[in-house]
């Protein structure tokens, strides 16, 4: 992997790229803003720039574009070093039109001319519409690359076998819990990137306390967050770790400086528990609830 040109971390070492599938370079570590209200999101993202991360996420469905983009704005970094994300919400028929009119959107609350990657946010609705207006803001080079979040393995592969693009990145819970490495040899063979939401699984399950997480960051002298984070990186996953706290922010960039062993590896994968510490995307009454939801304003 190569470094990202621009992101170093606090230790001044590059943070590594992934390559898409259409060539793209992405880091594998970037910053999330996903549940930071809009009103604390700029100095979030103006922290994360200033501790060194360039790669950002964000979505239509946060509502904290606007903010992302001031951010941006007052940076001061070239736009060619940073490497912004966004994303669809389910959209009503016409999917192809108002796919198209909600990417205008979020470029304007961004403020941007173009974004890195857009991904499709939930696997509803007409979404074979919404990735044939995808497919056309990628042809025209308004976004770098196009990919989806929260798809299935049925649901992806479908996607792929019947378009012309295939997704250059499936965004999925991925964590100690819930690890999805069956899926994410799935992916790979069909050249699409995982990258993972939800890292730390929010706290739940004692993710900070459990022994084995933290009897490895005891080892390494590295915290817990540290050792998630790294051991995600050694499984080529890319990873988008929250907070509002800047020395969290720090300290999550400060993982290239050790390694897991392949004990320590196989420890963390022996507490798999094989389901969503949030909720699952295939449960009918999920289903009803995101398919039906869309956004104000």
């Amino acid at each position: 992997m190569r470094a990202y040109r621009g992101g170093m971390t606090a230790a001044n070492t590059p943070i590594p790229n992934v390559t898409l599938n259409n060539g793209v370079e992405m880091p594998i570590l970037g910053f999330g803003v996903f549940q930071v209200g809009p009103e604390e999101t700029e100095k979030a993202v103006s922290d994360a720039l200033a501790a060194g991360y360039r790669s950002i996420d964000t979505a239509a469905a946060y509502q904290n574009e606007e903010a992302v983009g001031a951010a941006i704005a007052k940076s001061g970094i070239p736009r060619d070093e940073l490497f912004i994300t966004t994303k669809l919400w389910v959209q009503d028929a016409p999917a192809e039109a108002n796919t198209a009119n909600a990417f205008d959107d979020s470029l304007r609350k961004l403020g941007l001319d173009y974004v890195d990657l857009y991904l499709i946010h939930q696997p509803f609705g007409d979404y074979y519409g919404q990735w044939r207006a995808m497919e056309k803001i990628a042809r025209d080079g308004r976004a770098r690359a196009i990919g989806v979040s929260n798809f299935p393995a049925d649901r992806i592969l479908d996607l792929i076998l019947n378009n012309e693009i295939t997704p250059a990145v499936n965004q999925i819970e991925t964590n100690p819990f819930h690890q999805r490495a069956d899926y994410q040899g799935i992916l790979a063979g069909e050249g699409v990137q995982i990258e993972s939401w939800g890292p730390f699984a929010e706290g739940k399950n004692g993710l900070f306390t459990n022994e084995v997480l933290t009897g490895i960051g005891e080892k390494h002298g590295e915290s817990v967050a540290q050792v998630v984070l790294r051991w995600m990186i050694q499984r080529n996953v890319v990873v988008i770790p929250k907070t509002v706290n800047p020395d969290r922010m720090a300290q999550n960039l400060d993982v290239f400086d050790f390694a897991l062993t392949e004990d320590d590896m196989n420890q963390i994968a022996a507490i798999d528990e094989g389901s969503s510490q949030f909720f699952d995307h295939q449960d009918p009454d999920m289903v009803r609830w995101l398919a039906a939801r869309r956004l104000e304003g």
